[in-house]
């Protein structure tokens, strides 16, 4: 497991910051949409909500194009004073009359666009505030948070949503969001500000140029948007399905297998430093080899004759085998995503740290729509989907081997 005792006072600060401003956009995103939820009853609107908050992601490049222009500290302080100030005025608006869908839609839109531009500069001040032999670790921890906020969003929402008035719940958001600006004044990033700067689009173009260059750095593009269009929808479209269909799981069974899986990616995140000693970029295709052999044991979890025989050896191998899974992926995404830091200089950090995430976030949506139509086709057997996705990530890891090979190759000219 990790430990923040070998980090600097200014990381440990980054950290805290984004605990509070993580954790408080999360459950406030999660009780709007329970409010709409609750106000309409419609539950393609709930969910309507949810997906338009994560559009402006896409944008995210531009947020990365802006970290390497400006002190990184003064954006992270900026933006969560934007997002404050957008809830702000959400809860002054709850005194004049009840919100509307609309009002509602934009202020996570705003939110989610406010995210798109914060978490580049974070992204690209990690390196900046930890040694190189530490990297992992930070992202780990980093990244951590993240899952944990994906885990916690939905009690606290939930608890918060159902113990307190929704006025209090979206001033105690804003103040939040105040508190982290507040304590990430107290941050030190270094920063040299460039005397002659291109504009926004053009320097937006010059990073995207920089990845094009670098054939190292395409390459872990290429493999963490597969890892998102492949391995990401399973957690997302097809646990649930395999659950609530192929097993006919209880409420109390669903919870807990999906609890597991959320737990298991933080534990991944927070133990990357066992891992980081074993991990090379060339033999990263043993690892996704591995993950699509576990894919078989889940695939023999949900044959007919396991789960007449006995559901709870079915359960057992089905959720250990995804936590395992989980775990790897967790792991794998953070060690590319570190390879990727340590190769690209500061002054394009931010945009090539947005592009490929906002590259690795857009396949996943299509990777979602794909499983929904395999999981429907084979629904009397679904295993048959699982046998598919262990083929999909076999050829996954036979073109990781080539690619790094070919690297190899290259660096020895």
């Amino acid at each position: 497991m990790l430990s923040t005792s070998n980090f600097s006072k200014d990381f440990l600060l980054v950290v805290l910051g984004q605990i509070i401003s993580i954790l408080g956009a999360a459950f406030l995103r999660f009780a709007l949409s329970l409010y709409v939820l609750d106000l309409t009853g419609r539950a393609d609107l709930f969910a309507g909500l949810l997906a338009l908050s994560s559009i402006p992601l896409l944008l995210s490049p531009f947020g990365g194009a802006l970290a390497d222009r400006f002190n990184r500290r003064n954006l992270m302080v900026l933006f969560d004073m934007i997002s404050s100030a957008i809830i702000c005025g959400l809860f002054l608006s709850l005194f004049m009359q009840e919100p509307s869908i609309i009002v509602i839609g934009i202020v996570m839109t705003l939110l989610g666009l406010v995210s798109a531009l914060y978490t580049p500069a974070v992204i690209a001040s990690i390196p900046l505030l930890v040694a190189d032999n530490k990297l992992e670790q930070a992202n780990g921890i980093v990244q951590g948070i993240q899952a944990l906020s994906q885990v916690a969003a939905p009690v606290l929402g939930g608890v918060f949503y159902a113990l307190l008035p929704f006025k209090t719940l979206v001033l105690i958001s804003a103040i939040l969001f105040f508190c982290s600006a507040i304590l990430e004044l107290f941050i030190t990033i270094p920063f040299v500000k460039q005397t002659q700067q291109p504009s926004i689009l053009k320097d937006l173009k010059i990073g995207f140029l920089y990845v094009g260059k670098h054939s190292f750095i395409v390459k872990c593009i290429v493999l963490a948007a597969s890892l998102n269009f492949l391995l990401i929808p399973f957690f997302i479209v097809g646990v649930p399905i395999i659950l609530r269909i192929a097993m006919q799981a209880s409420d109390m069974f669903y919870g807990i297998a999906m609890g597991m899986i959320d737990f298991a990616t933080i534990i991944g995140a927070l133990s990357i430093g066992l891992f980081v000693k074993h991990l090379r970029m060339k033999f990263l295709y043993k690892w996704l080899a591995m993950i699509a052999l576990l894919a078989l044991p889940i695939a023999f979890s949900v044959t007919p004759f396991l789960l007449q025989h006995s559901f709870a050896l079915s359960f057992l191998i089905f959720a250990s085998c995804s936590m395992t899974i989980a775990i790897l992926i967790t792991v794998l995404s953070i060690f590319v995503i570190t390879a990727v830091q340590k190769q690209t200089p500061n002054a394009h950090l931010g945009k090539v740290m947005a592009i490929i995430t906002a590259s690795a976030q857009c396949t996943a949506p299509f990777g979602q729509i794909l499983y929904g139509i395999v999981f429907e086709a084979t629904q009397p057997a679904m295993y048959w989907s699982l046998l598919l996705m262990s083929c999909a990530v076999l050829l996954l890891a036979l073109l990781a081997k080539k690619m790094w090979q070919q690297t190899e190759s290259e660096a020895t000219l």
